[in-house]
């Protein structure tokens, strides 16, 4: 699945910085709801719209209920920025009302970092990003979203990598100074949809962190891309540890859930699990199978994935 499909698919408050160990309690669940709810998973699995529709409804808010009761305590939504403020408003009441967390969202209006990009040094996309981060920090606000997802943008082959790299580096610092002080994670995320795009490997994304040097700049660590990319998943995780804000999850090949490709994402897990993690992992990939059997089997690979204890 190409995340622009993806993305089109899918349709910052806090008053401190919310990172990938900070700890999440539940709140405001009505009893009846919680005792009926199944167990919940050891790790804060985050789905996306569109994934539970034929159990849960057409409507989001209904698929967000069915998942919480199915043992879910998150969603992510990529497209959140293109949402009716009145429906992002009752995205975020309806996860407080669960005691739910908002995974991210993309900061992008009109896919502008599908073309090449911050890498240019041009001011007018720096000015571009600016704004959206601007309107992104509003988005936060009603739906209770702490992360948010950036793409750099493409390979620019008229500019050495070197000055595309400070040029990107520039750009995230004058964005740190808008998300910053609203609370808000920006989530750097390689990618592995095409060649031509800039960010795309986990050490280049710790190289850009580090010297954006801000608590609001981070690694989305997709463990899809990555290992599609580089591989050596584990061993990656840990290298760039101090600097990754969010997990996301796809097997490979194909894109779909545990256990239907390569990896092994039960011990995958549980590394991440024993490393103190206690943040989001986003469920970025399609289901394998269709219908609401296809959903259920998701569900059941997110079971099994999950016990590793």
């Amino acid at each position: 699945m190409e995340r622009r499909k993806f993305m089109q698919r899918s349709l910052f408050t806090g008053a401190s910085l919310i990172t990938g160990a900070t700890a999440f309690s539940k709140i405001n669940v009505p009893a009846a709801r919680e005792s009926s709810a199944d167990k919940t998973f050891t790790l804060d699995y985050a789905f996306h719209d569109g994934m539970f529709k034929n159990n849960g409804g057409a409507d989001f808010i209904d698929q967000v209920k069915f998942a919480y009761d199915k043992g879910f305590r998150s969603i992510e939504d990529n497209g959140m920025m293109a949402r009716p403020v009145e429906q992002q408003k009752k995205i975020g009441d309806t996860l407080v009302s669960l005691g739910m967390r908002m995974g991210v969202f993309v900061i992008t209006s009109d896919n502008w970092h599908w073309s090449t990009t911050l890498t240019t040094g041009k001011q007018e996309w720096i000015d571009k990003m600016l704004k959206d981060c601007k309107q992104a920090v509003e988005v936060a606000k009603r739906c209770n979203a702490k992360w948010v997802t950036v793409v750099p943008g493409n390979y620019d082959r008229s500019i050495s990598t070197e000055y595309q790299t400070a040029n990107v580096i520039k750009a995230l610092r004058k964005a740190c100074e808008i998300l910053e002080p609203a609370g808000l994670v920006m989530v750097l995320e390689p990618l592995s949809d095409n060649p031509d795009l800039f960010l795309r490997h986990s050490d280049q994304t710790f190289t850009i962190c580090k010297a954006v040097n801000s608590p609001s700049c981070k690694i989305l660590f997709d463990m899809y891309h990555m290992q599609r990319n580089e591989g050596n998943i584990i061993n990656n995780i840990n290298k760039a540890w101090d600097e990754i804000g969010y997990f996301q999850i796809g097997d490979n090949p194909g894109r779909k859930e545990p256990g239907t490709g390569e990896m092994n994402y039960r011990n995958i897990f549980k590394h991440i699990y024993n490393k103190g993690y206690k943040g989001i992992l986003g469920m970025e990939h399609g289901n394998a199978l269709p219908g609401k059997e296809g959903e259920m089997a998701l569900i059941r690979a997110y079971r099994e994935s999950d016990s590793f204890l």
